[in-house]
């Protein structure tokens, strides 16, 4: 599989206390299994679909107290000019630079809004080496409370053209590379508890949205929100049993029109 355009959601992982449990709940919901961890690189273990890569998990590092959560790399053909971009444009770099082997270099910021996410300088590792079937990555959307300061800071760090969705209620914008959506973002009302902060939501795709939420739950998980019908299919957001954030959609079974997009 070829490195993936600039800005293009290339990677995602997750830290977590009990790994092991995490393997099971994951490995049941979404069908995944894992290779050996790798403890030069702090037992760092790939979730694989189908035999292709479409994850990773791995324990927290000595000493680090952060909760569970997933975290989305963009691709980037230099991750130190990135790193520049992102502090010249109002973002913080959590953790610069820096070579993982031979499979490529990563980095670690926080968006304006708080969201965090990583960059990926690929080499051997390219990425996911599937998306959009089952047990793959889907889509990815920007969560956050300060969406003109993540809507200036996105295009200026990423190749991004953007679109808003002609809706009344719903501010939610789509960003593309070229003409590709790679990344949605969608403003938090006052639904959202205040302790909740700004995030990027995974979608993993399934084969059934109900089965998988019923899945999720049985093994420890929350159901958030949905299942919901929708034009781009049927979706539903989950907490894992450590509390980390994702989400399901079958995007076989859709519902209702595409909405209008217009240029922003």
């Amino acid at each position: 599989m070829a490195v993936q355009p600039e800005g293009t959601p290339c990677w995602a992982d997750a830290m977590f206390t009990d790994v092991e449990r995490a393997k099971s709940f994951y490995g049941d919901v979404l069908g995944w299994t894992f290779g050996e961890s790798a403890p030069e690189y702090g037992n760092y273990t790939q979730a694989y679909s189908g035999g292709k890569a479409v994850a990773a998990v791995t324990p927290p590092m000595p000493g680090q107290d952060a909760p569970a959560a997933w975290c989305l790399y963009f691709a980037s053909p230099d991750a130190a000019a990135t790193a520049a971009k992102i502090r010249d444009n109002g973002g913080q770099v959590l953790m610069d630079p820096m070579q993982v082997g031979d499979f490529g270099s990563m980095l670690l910021a926080k968006d304006p809004g708080g969201a965090t996410f990583g960059v990926w300088q690929a080499a051997q590792h390219e990425g996911f080496e599937k998306r959009g079937e089952p047990g793959a990555f889907a889509w990815a959307e920007v969560f956050t409370r300060d969406p003109d300061k993540v809507d200036r800071f996105l295009p200026a760090v990423f190749p991004y053209r953007a679109q808003r969705m002609a809706d009344d209620v719903i501010d939610f914008k789509v960003f593309n590379v070229g003409d590709k959506p790679v990344l949605g973002r969608m403003t938090m009302t006052d639904e959202f508890p205040p302790e909740i902060p700004s995030y990027i939501q995974i979608y993993f795709t399934v084969d059934n949205c109900d089965d998988a939420v019923a899945k999720a739950t049985q093994r420890g998980g929350a159901l958030q929100f949905g299942p919901m019908d929708s034009p781009f299919g049927r979706f539903a957001a989950l907490t894992d049993p450590e509390g980390a954030a994702f989400a399901v959609i079958d995007m076989k079974t859709t519902v209702g029109e595409m909405p209008e997009m217009a240029d922003a």
